[in-house]
């Protein structure tokens, strides 16, 4: 049956119609079966034509037909005009007495030609080309790769002056705080002075219009006079009210001074990008032998579920409330502003511009509050409840949504650039799951290298992913030798890329460098049921603790 199939394949059809050939042109080289043999000549009757039995065909060229005269072939080329003739053109045409040649010969040098010409190609400019496409992609990767270096770079120095600028005005709302207690303090002091004398001279006065009609000797003889003392008026206080005074020279200089303090900006000569990170990073320290606590700070939440700071000094807190609250670093109420929330926040972050987020899970909603009022920002796919939120460097908004039933759980991250999604972080490359299945929501932060690094609460794991969504290292608490298993909630980065988790069961912190080295457990601080975790621009620790309401503020690196 091959063999049939074979012989098959190999019948030469006619090149008129699809039937077997059983004749041949030999000046056309045209294959033709029977029938069309006089189709053939008939549409070329003014050409001459040698048929022959297909078997006796010959192989030769086919030689043109001359444009100027009907039914001849030509049969030499005019050396001067590069032109095909035919023998009555050279006699009596145009190209009497032109130089010629055969065409044979003329072919034969073409072919000669065509082939020193494809040598050349193949074996010379084709390796050429070749080389220089390898050398072109090189500088195209390497220029891609310097201007992705470049965007990182601006994106770390645009995080670090910012916390400069921040750094700047929290002195100078300190400064302002302090002045402003430490004079309203005095007028109080002064105030209250001046309202006892009041009242002790009343006092006098009554007591003195008594002894106006008194006939008892011995009370009016007692009498002493107080006069010259309420005539010598208390001294009136000395006020501290420094201005806030800013020079600004558009694209060279800033300074603004309160008091005896003062800040200056200056653009100079551009360095290079690295030299203002190791001068903007000369605080920074590294991880303390022994951390501190600097202060304990009372709060009206008990739960309290989440803690972000603002600046050095202050944080927004919410618990079982409606409400959401800024405190400072004394447990002062600075701020409450109403949420939507048909019960409380899923999770909150305070943007580049230092606005409040918050999830609102039953409306599908991420609220930003502005001027005290809560605006929609993003509204999360149909049947996408969200939760945690965390704002990232860029700009971008990370939120963890997830879709609840006890009989099928799913959770993922899902990147907003303002109110469009730009990334979604739920499986790997292989369609496989990157978060496990179950009841609880993530908590997520990004760290400064874009990786972004998550709670998986279901699982009791830290999963770290790189700005792909691939899974980069995992960490379930082992190095760190708890007494009680991992259980990660809240996680936050530094300044340093570590990267830090509130460990509820075992009362601590687990603090791991950016590529899942473990560096420290923090244990010895009083944490009781850690939970909220954020740090402030000072590079401190605040931590939420759960069932009493507080937040320790802990001091965990050194300066250099």
């Amino acid at each position: 049956m091959a063999t049939l199939t074979s012989c098959a394949q190999d019948v030469i059809t006619c090149d008129l119609c699809n039937k077997a050939a059983q004749q041949f042109c030999n000046n056309c080289q045209v294959s033709l079966c029977s029938n069309c043999v006089s189709k053939h000549t008939e549409a070329f009757k003014s050409m001459s034509h040698e048929i022959a039995p297909f078997l006796d065909r010959k192989t030769k060229l086919v030689l043109p037909e001359c444009n100027e005269h009907s039914g001849q072939r030509c049969e030499v080329n005019c050396k001067e005009c590069n032109t095909p003739l035919c023998l009555k053109c050279i006699v009596s045409g145009s190209h009497k007495g032109h130089d010629v040649e055969e065409l044979t010969e003329t072919h034969e040098k073409k072919i000669l030609k065509i082939k020193s010409d494809t040598k050349e190609i193949q074996a010379k400019l084709i390796p050429t080309y070749q080389k220089e496409d390898v050398e072109i992609g090189k500088k195209i990767t390497k220029t891609k790769s310097k201007i992705d270096d470049l965007g990182k770079e601006s994106r770390k120095l645009r995080k670090l002056w910012h916390q400069e600028v921040d750094n700047i005005f929290d002195n100078i709302d300190s400064l302002s705080q302090y002045l402003t207690e430490k004079n309203l303090n005095a007028l109080q002091k002064y105030h209250n002075k001046i309202r006892d004398l009041i009242s002790e001279m009343n006092t006098i006065v009554k007591q003195n219009e008594k002894l106006f009609n008194s006939n008892k000797l011995s009370e009016v003889n007692q009498y002493q006079s107080k006069l010259n003392e309420y005539q010598d008026f208390p001294e009136h206080v000395d006020l501290e009210l420094p201005s806030l005074r800013s020079i600004i020279d558009q694209g060279k200089e800033l300074i603004i001074e309160i008091g005896g303090y003062r800040a200056t900006l200056k653009q100079m000569s551009q360095p290079s990008p690295s030299a203002d990170v190791s001068h903007l990073t000369t605080g920074i320290g590294k991880l303390m032998d022994e951390v501190r606590v600097i202060a304990t700070i009372p709060t009206n939440y008990k739960p309290l579920l989440d803690a972000v700071c603002i600046g050095g000094t202050e944080a927004w807190i919410f618990g079982e409330k409606k409400t959401i609250t800024r405190i400072d670093i004394h447990g002062t109420v600075r701020d409450t502003v109403n949420t939507t929330c048909l019960s409380w926040p899923g999770g909150m972050s305070v943007t580049r511009g230092r606005e409040l987020i918050y999830s609102d899970p039953t409306r599908r909603t991420v609220n930003i509050v502005r001027h005290g009022k809560s605006e929609t920002l993003i509204t999360t796919p149909q049947g996408w409840n969200p939760w945690r939120v965390s704002c990232t460097m860029s700009g971008d908004i990370l939120v963890n949504v997830s879709q609840k039933t006890y009989h099928e759980p799913k959770d993922k991250i899902i990147r907003y650039q303002g109110q469009n999604i730009k990334q979604e972080i739920n499986k790997d490359r292989l369609e496989n799951p990157i978060f496990k299945e179950g009841l609880f929501s993530q908590y997520m932060s990004e760290n400064k290298n874009g990786d972004v690094c998550v709670s998986d609460v279901n699982a009791n794991t830290v999963v770290v992913v790189d700005n792909t969504g691939r899974v980069r290292f995992q960490y379930d608490g082992t190095p760190a030798r708890t007494k009680k298993s991992f259980a990660p909630r809240y996680i936050v980065t530094d300044a340093l890329s570590q990267i830090i988790m509130t460990d509820s069961n075992n009362d601590c912190l687990h603090i791991l460098d950016q590529n899942g080295q473990f560096l420290k457990c923090v244990d010895d601080c009083g944490l009781k049921t850690p939970w909220g975790l954020t740090v402030d621009s000072e590079g401190r620790l605040w931590v939420g603790l759960l069932n009493t309401g507080e937040i320790k503020v802990i001091k965990y690196l050194e300066q250099s």
